[in-house]
C-alpha cells in the first residue's frame, strides 16, 4: 500500500457558537441549558430525547455548579484555559485528596500527525495492554471501562464476528488462536465528529479526536457512528479505588462523570510531551508501535512501507490511522 507522503487536508476547527437549534421549525436560539432542560424533560422536539435517560443530566458530583456555563475549549483564550485549569486542579486536589493534581493543555505540535501499528502476528493475548490503559486514563475501575478490546480469532479466519474478547487471558497464547487488539482508531474521516450535536468531539491537528466532557450531553450518537465500537459511555459515576494517575491533560485522562462517553486519545498527556503510549510501554512482546505519519524515518512510517499493512475496516471510509501489520 502506498505509504502516507503528507498531511492530509483537514479543516482548523473554528470557534463554535453557543447556542443550539432545536429540530422544530422555530428560529428561536436555544441556549446549551435549555437545551439540556428540554432534553431532560423529554421534549419531542429534540431527536436525542429517547436517547438520554433524566437521571444523566443531573449535576456531576465531581463539578461545579459552573460547568454547564463553560465555553467550548476551543473557543477559549490562553488565559481562560490556565484559569479553568487551575479551578480544576484545586478542585480535584481537594475531592481526590491529592496535592499531586496537575492538568495540561498541550497543544498539538507542527509537522505531527500521530499514528499507531499493530504486529497481530506478535500480540499474545495477555491484556497488558488493556490494564495499563485502565491506569494511564483513569477509567473507571468499578465498574472497569476498558477502551481496548482483545478480541481472540481461530487461525486461518478473518469473521471479527466469530471473535472472543471473553477469553482467560491466563490461558494465552493458545496454539489454536491469534490476538487482535481494538481501540480508537483515530479516524481521519472520523464518523463520530460528524454527528456529535453539541461539537463536544472534534479532531487535533494532530490527528487525535478528543472529547471536551464539559460540552458532552451523552446522547451516545458517538458511540452508534463508530464502526469500531471504540466509544465508552459512564452509565453510573466513576469510581477509582483511590487510584487516580495525577498527571492529566484537559482533553484526555481527567476525571469523567456519569453520563458522558470518553474514549482513547493515544495517551495525548503523554504523546504530546514526547512519549509512548502506555499500551505501548506495557506491550510485552513489543507488538505496538506508536509514531509520526509525517516523519519519513520514523519507525511507523519504515514499518508501513516494508510490512504487509491492512486496515480495519477500511471500506467504511474513515481512514483509519491505525494499521495492522505481519511479519
Amino acid at each position: 500500500m502506498a505509504t502516507p507522503d503528507r498531511t492530509p487536508a483537514r479543516p482548523t476547527p473554528e470557534p463554535r457558537p453557543m447556542t443550539l437549534q432545536p429540530a422544530s421549525s422555530s428560529s428561536r436560539p436555544v441556549s446549551r441549558r435549555d437545551f439540556l432542560r428540554r432534553v431532560g424533560q423529554g421534549s419531542a422536539a429534540f431527536a436525542v430525547t429517547t436517547m438520554v435517560p433524566t437521571d444523566f443530566l443531573q449535576m456531576p458530583k465531581i463539578f461545579t455548579q459552573e460547568d454547564f456555563t463553560w465555553k467550548h475549549f476551543v473557543e477559549m483564550t490562553d488565559a481562560e484555559k490556565q484559569q479553568r485549569v487551575q479551578e480544576l486542579e484545586e478542585l480535584y486536589r481537594k475531592r481526590f485528596n491529592d496535592d499531586r493534581i496537575s492538568i495540561a493543555t498541550t497543544p498539538a505540535k507542527e509537522g505531527v500527525l500521530w499514528g499507531y501499528a499493530l504486529n497481530i502476528g506478535k500480540c499474545v493475548g495477555c491484556r497488558r495492554c488493556v490494564k495499563a490503559c485502565v491506569g494511564e486514563n483513569n477509567q473507571s475501575r468499578d465498574p472497569e471501562i476498558e477502551w481496548i478490546r482483545v478480541l481472540e480469532l481461530e487461525k486461518g479466519t478473518m469473521d471479527l464476528d466469530e471473535s472472543h474478547h471473553y477469553y482467560n487471558p491466563k490461558e494465552v497464547p493458545d496454539e489454536e488462536h491469534y490476538y487482535m487488539p481494538v481501540q480508537c482508531q483515530q479516524c481521519e474521516n472520523p464518523p463520530c465528529v460528524k454527528v456529535c450535536p453539541t461539537t463536544a468531539t472534534w479532531q487535533e491537528k494532530d490527528g487525535i479526536v478528543v472529547v471536551d466532557y464539559n460540552w458532552c450531553i451523552g446522547c451516545r450518537f458517538c458511540l452508534a457512528a463508530c464502526p469500531y465500537f471504540a466509544r465508552r459511555f459512564n452509565w453510573g459515576e466513576p469510581t477509582w479505588n483511590g487510584n487516580l494517575n495525577p498527571h492529566m491533560h484537559y482533553l484526555g485522562n481527567r476525571p469523567r462523570f456519569k453520563g458522558v462517553m470518553e474514549k482513547c486519545t493515544f495517551c495525548i498527556q503523554r504523546s504530546r510531551e514526547g512519549h509512548y503510549t502506555a499500551c505501548v510501554e506495557a506491550c510485552p512482546v513489543g507488538a505496538r508501535k506508536f509514531g509520526n505519519l509525517l516523519d519519513p524515518q520514523s519507525e511507523i512510517r519504515q514499518l508501513i512501507a516494508a510490512k504487509r499493512v491492512f486496515r480495519l475496516k477500511e471500506e467504511a471510509g474513515t481512514h483509519p490511522k491505525f494499521f495492522y501489520f505481519t511479519d
